[in-house]
Order: C-alpha cells, then structure tokens, then sequence
C-alpha cells in the first residue's frame, strides 16, 4: 500500500508541486443483497482498501490524471467534457466531473495523481471508491461544501448516466459516509441511515473465490426486471406499492397465485432478506452476535435458492467458514455468480481461519483464494496537505 509520504513524493516528481491527499474506502456488505435497487435496506461497512487521490489546483480548467494503477495519463478540458464513456479507466473520474458540473459545481483544473489498492472486480466497490475519492478531491479543492449524501448521489449517477453501470447506491453511499469500527443500516429509499456498532472482538474476512462468472451482469438486470415485473403483477391485488420494499410476506404469500414461480422466488429473497438486515442490525446494536450466524446462513440460502445468484464455488466456501470454530457468521456478498462471501470471524481466531478456509478451499477446487482480514473503516477524507497553491 502506497502511503501518504510516498504518493505526496510521485506527486511532485510527476507535476513538480505540493498537493492535497484525499482516501475514499471500499465495501463490503454485511447483508442485503440485491434489496437496494428494490428500495430496500442494506447493512455495508467501509473497509481498509482505499483509493488515495493526490491533487493540486492549476490556473485553468483542465484536469490532468494519472493512474498509478493502469500506468496511464489522460488530459480533459472542464469546458468541453466527453458525452460518453469511452471504455477507460477515466471514464470513472470524467463522469464524476461531468456529474457535478452538470449539478451546477464548477470545478477548478486540477492535477491529479490516483492510486488505489482495492482489488478490481471482486465486489468490494473499486469504482465507488474511485468515483468518491475524486469526486471528494475535485469539490475540496474548488471550495465546494462536502454534502457526503449529495456527493454519493453524484456518484451513482456518474456511473449510471455516463458509465453505463445500472448501480445503487449503496456503495458510493458507505463510502462518503463510513465510521470506522461501525456497520452502516442504510434506507436505501429515504437515504436515512444509522451507525451500527460492530463488536471489538469480531474481524470482517472476505474471501475472494477467484470465481467470476461472464454472464453475471446480464443476469444481474433479469433479476432487475423480475422484480419489477412482481410489483407491477402484486400491484394488479395492492395498487399502492411501488417496490418490494413495500410489500409484506405475509401478502406476498396471499397473493402467490399471480406470480410465476420464479418471479414469486425473486420476490421472496427480497422480502425476508429486508427482515434479515433489520434482524441483524437489531442483534448487533445488542450485542448479540450469537444471533448472527442463522441469519447469515438464511441469507445465503435465500440467494441460492430463491434468488440463484450463488454458485458451487461461493457454496462451498460458506460451507467450509460455517463450520469453523469462532464464526458468528458466514454468507456469499455482494451481485453473485462468483466473488466473495463475508465472514464475521473472532479476533483471535481470524488468521487460523484465513489459513484453513486457503488450504480447505484449493483442496475443494483447485482454486487459490485471496482472504482479507478487515475492519470497518472510516468514510473518504483529507488526509494530508492543502489545496490553496496552483501552478
């Protein structure tokens, strides 16, 4: 990991000034899978990954970008930015500075130099990380007040309209706004959100299956469209609901008979997995986590079963956590088909279950499985110098 002594000296050997160094984290969700998108509630702490942003204003309104990460350097003129993304890795930060122009921040030229060590494409929100590391840079040094729900926003729909991602808001949201040592219960309808305490003696371990699946983003939008297509056939019997959210088990079982068989299964995940994140959120406030562990295993079972995003890889994983000594829970996290699952595991446990699940996973598949050792980490901030110098 890059630190803030060592970015702020590529900085000036790159662009021969000072600079201002700003962290946004990744993700990782605790429960609540694919409730966002359904006005649901999620239950994600931010984690130690980071991507760490060195910046300093210019006298134009040019942003110069390096990427530590790709090697690669790109120019942009603020007054003529790209319509669309292009299929770069700049497309992140151009369509974070696009967002918020076109919200009426005007944003000063800027150098900046972008390094990241949130591992790519295994689920744990690298391009929110990204997006609010920028976005939070940028507005700083314009001198723009930092509204951490307004940036989130801006965030999403940086990826949403210029990206080209149909993402929630879950993990540009628990980026701005993470506490260190918390889980955050979020609203993901209403944005009301509150700090859950996470317990001392519990590591979060995210273990990468090394699994991923190529259909998984198509079969992400059917699931989408399922859902909606459950409102709009329980909205024929309930005209008042415009998402799950909005709908009760005990309906959802009343009114069973106009659901297809999958459409009902879809509906279901949704549903209970609601009741989950409230259920674990509620046993974690006090400080219950005993309570924890089959409501995990509800979870993953509801994804496999009722939603089928799982796969044998993320199956056998949880299985094998599952049954070591000192998990309070273990469940697959984050969009499916492969990626990682998130294991609530003692302190002094952690890295003999780090080493156990490695060598009980590759003798299962073959696989060599990354594992993290985290804790909830604090949301994105200035971490080191100013931003008042130009060139």
């Amino acid at each position: 990991m890059t630190t803030i002594q060592d970015l702020l000296a590529k900085f000036q050997r790159r662009f021969s000034s000072r600079a201002a160094v700003y962290h946004a984290p990744g993700r990782v969700n605790l429960v609540g899978e694919h409730t966002d998108y359904n006005d649901g509630f999620v239950l994600p702490a931010a984690i130690g990954f980071l991507c760490s942003v060195a910046i300093a204003p210019r006298n134009d309104r040019k942003l110069v970008l390096y990427s530590e990460s790709f090697d690669s350097s790109m120019e942009a003129d603020l007054d003529a930015l790209p319509r669309k993304a292009a299929g770069h890795w700049s497309d992140y930060p151009l369509g974070v500075a696009t967002s918020l122009e076109k919200s009426g921040y005007r944003l000063s030229g800027a150098n900046l130099y972008i390094t990241s060590d949130v591992p790519l494409g295994v689920g744990l929100s690298s391009s929110a990380a990204f997006e609010v590391a920028v976005g939070y840079a940028l507005l700083d040094t314009a001198h723009h007040p930092i509204d951490r729900t307004r940036l989130a926003q801006m965030c999403q729909r940086a990826e949403n309209e210029f990206v080209g991602a149909h993402v929630g808001i879950m993990d540009p949201f628990i980026s701005c706004h993470g506490r260190a040592e918390h889980a955050l219960l979020l609203d993901c309808r209403s944005l009301e959100f509150q700090f859950v305490p996470l317990p001392a003696k519990v590591k979060l371990v995210i273990c990468n299956t090394m699994v991923k699946h190529q259909h998984a983003a198509g079969e992400y939008n059917t699931r989408r469209a399922e859902c909606e297509e459950g409102v709009r056939l329980i909205g024929k019997a309930l005209p008042g609901i415009s998402a799950l959210r909005d709908v009760t088990l005990v309906q959802l079982e009343q009114h069973r008979g106009l659901l297809p068989d999958a459409i009902y299964r879809r509906c279901r995940h949704v549903i209970t997995e609601n009741d989950r994140v409230q259920k674990v959120a509620t046993a974690l406030e006090n400080g219950k986590i005993g309570e924890l562990a089959p409501l995990f295993a509800a979870s993953h079972q509801s994804m496999r079963d009722d939603y089928e995003i799982s796969c044998p890889e993320l199956d056998i994983m949880v299985a094998l956590a599952a049954g070591k000594t000192g998990v309070y829970g273990a469940r697959m996290t984050g969009g499916g088909f492969g990626g990682c699952t998130i294991n609530l595991v003692a302190t002094e446990r952690s890295m003999e279950f780090q080493q156990q699940v490695a060598a009980e996973y590759y003798s299962a598949t073959g696989l060599r499985p990354d594992i993290y050792v985290c804790a909830a980490s604090q949301g994105a901030e200035n971490v080191a110098g100013d931003n008042s110098s130009t060139d």
